[in-house]
């Protein structure tokens, strides 16, 4: 049975006025109107509601009845009314992973969307899963991508410009800029005064790519005692500190901030290597709207920070 809240709402007010005349007042329709609709509630009910009278309307039995689930349907329909406007239009999580940075994307994301739930999540080499496990909704990284068992990485699109990337069977990705790469040495490396040089002047350092990361790391061969490597064990911060004391090389993107906090080592332009691509990523199955925004704001927002 479809009953119609707006008469439903005039059967509550006429049952409170005990007439037709005072009811008509406060509702601010004429009363032949307001006598017509209670005529279509009683049709939709199948029940007669009111006794009428030369001196007014009083409620029948049916109307009796009828009155204390009107009065909850009426509270019951506010109630829903309140809670779907005030629910949040949306929820995201976005993470990202070491020194990048997401703000300018989030302000303008709740901005568009201030009636959604936008979270943000700083992730480490040690939650490489959580776009993978849903732990996150969204992801700014730099490629490749950091999922164990990723789907493949697209091929680039047309750079620059705010548009999609690629979609793959299971993620969906927005190339965002590019970075060149810097050598990382230990501030006495034979290299570290040069103000170029080519990957393969590194070819004695024992490099090796990390394989969800755009990090390359080396022993370095200038160093005084005996070569401590780096091992999958240690994290960034942890082999940083092999750089510094000596014993390490990397090449890093050369927007990576971190690197500026140590005064022990030293970094240099490298050239005859692809550059470092930053990118925003999301499941491909994911079709929410905050999901669209996610994608066309950070490709609007996230620039090279050192436009390089």
């Amino acid at each position: 049975m479809d009953l119609d809240l707006r008469l439903v709402r005039y059967f509550t007010v006429v049952a409170e006025h005990g007439g037709l005349g005072k009811a008509a007042g406060a509702l601010h329709v004429a009363q032949p109107a307001l006598s017509r609709q209670m005529q279509r509630l009683e049709h939709q009910v199948g029940a007669r509601l009111f006794d009428r009278t030369p001196q007014g309307v009083s409620l029948t039995r049916a109307g009796q009845e009828f009155l204390p689930y009107a009065q909850t349907l009426l509270r019951t329909a506010e109630r829903g009314l309140s809670a779907a406007r005030t629910a949040p239009a949306g929820t995201i999580v976005i993470g990202h992973l070491g020194d990048l940075v997401i703000t300018p994307a989030v302000r303008e994301l709740r901005r568009l969307h201030p009636g959604a739930l936008i979270r943000t999540r700083h992730l480490d080499w040690r939650e490489l899963d959580a776009l993978s496990e849903r732990r996150v909704d969204a992801l700014v990284t730099r490629l490749p991508l950091p999922m164990p068992a990723a789907a493949p990485t697209p091929a680039p699109a047309p750079m620059p410009g705010p548009t999609p990337g690629p979609m793959t069977d299971r993620l969906r990705v927005t190339e965002l800029y590019d970075e060149p790469r810097v050598a990382v040495l230990p501030a006495g490396h034979r290299l570290a005064g040069k103000d170029t040089i080519a990957v393969a002047d590194l070819v004695d350092e024992d490099l090796v790519a990390c394989e969800h990361t755009p990090t390359i790391w080396g022993v370095s061969r200038s160093a005084a005692g005996p070569i401590v490597p780096p091992s999958a064990e240690d994290g960034y911060e942890d082999k940083l500190e092999l750089v510094a004391s000596g014993d390490a090389v990397a090449i890093l993107p050369a927007g990576d901030r971190r690197i500026a906090l140590r005064s022990e080592v030293v970094t240099v332009p490298v050239t005859g290597i692809e550059p470092c691509r930053v990118v925003a990523v999301t499941h491909a199955d994911d079709d929410s709207v905050l999901a669209d925004a996610f994608h066309r704001v950070a490709a609007q927002t996230l620039r090279d920070p050192m436009g390089l």
